[in-house]
């Protein structure tokens, strides 16, 4: 038995298959998907999407959203989604070093708001292509 993934962003479908698993990281934690899971819908925070597909695991950047699971189906709305294979590492490194100097720059309440979501967005990244898949 399989699940019907679809992940989408404002812009773009990034996923829509079968899977067997997801692990996707929500505002209070992570939560396991199977098949014939209970019926949720679930705020989705700036995370790791783990997907077993075809007996190997595939991670995902996931940048905030919402999900909804049920009936085998699970559609993930996010703000912006990266496949690890899409990911360049050198881009995702300096753009994490520049989130980090971005943070230490920081002089306004704003400011700092603004800097530890992108450095929260450049981490996710680098832990993707990090992730054991």
């Amino acid at each position: 038995m399989t699940l019907n993934l679809c992940v989408l962003t404002p812009n773009r479908i990034v996923w829509d298959s079968e899977v067997k698993e997801i692990i996707l990281s929500t505002n209070s934690g992570q939560i396991g998907v199977l098949p014939n899971h209970a019926p949720i819908a679930t705020a989705v925070d700036i995370g790791i999407l783990r997907i077993r597909f075809n007996d190997q695991w595939l991670t995902m950047a996931l940048m905030g959203g919402f999900a909804r699971i049920g009936n085998n189906e699970i559609t993930i709305l996010v703000n912006d989604a990266e496949k690890s294979s899409d990911i360049d590492p050198q881009e995702a490194q300096q753009t994490l070093e520049i989130a980090e100097a971005s943070l230490r720059k920081a002089e306004s309440k704003r400011q700092t708001i603004e800097a530890n979501l992108a450095l929260r967005r450049a981490r996710t990244r680098v832990e993707v292509l990090n992730a054991i898949s």
